[in-house]
């Protein structure tokens, strides 16, 4: 009994890569960043400082606990009413005093991260904020974000763009830019 076999069909050409849509800004990159925890303020840095390397121009928009890094370090207590306060005295400012999202215990988990990349010559945080500013990268920090936890431009470091709300950030997207939510 012969059984009759089918030739296996023919694989179609593969499509073509699509052709970027017109005006997508393929030179450019936003990050949001929401997180104020150590590894990712520092991973948003070296991502920020890579692509502003390779000649990218990146925007770096901070809302919420993304935010508390850029507040001066002498900054202690901000606000005008007590919950505003009392955030502000929760969450200690400045790049240097960022605590872990896990393993932070008690401080020792930053404390240890920060001496494992010194032992390997990796950046710390405050180095790769200052180097990120000095490459061009723009910091965006969160008009509604400082409005409600009644932060000002006083409280902040030097260097940054004006606040922006989420209109800028959707405006980017729409436009083309690539977006990083971290």
């Amino acid at each position: 009994m012969t059984v009759a076999t089918e030739a296996p069909p023919i694989p179609a050409a593969e499509p073509a890569p699509a052709e970027p849509t017109p005006g997508a800004a393929r030179d450019e990159l936003l990050i949001i960043l929401e997180s104020g925890d150590l590894e990712r303020t520092w991973g948003t840095l070296i991502m920020a400082t890579s692509a502003a390397a390779s000649g990218m121009k990146v925007s770096i928009f901070l809302t919420f606990w993304g935010f508390y890094p850029l507040v001066k370090p002498g900054v202690r207590i901000t606000g005008q009413n007590w919950m505003q306060k009392m955030l502000s005295f929760m969450n200690r400012p400045g790049i240097n005093h960022i605590k872990m999202s896990r393993l932070n215990f008690l401080g020792m988990g930053p404390w240890m991260a920060k001496r494992l990349a010194k032992s390997q010559g990796v950046a710390l945080p405050d180095e790769l904020l200052a180097v990120a500013m000095a490459m061009g990268v723009r910091m965006i920090p969160c008009q509604m974000t400082m409005d409600m936890f009644g932060l000002t431009r006083d409280d902040l470091i030097d260097g940054l763009d004006e606040p922006a709300g989420a209109a800028t950030v959707m405006e980017k997207i729409a436009n083309g830019v690539p977006a990083l939510f971290i």
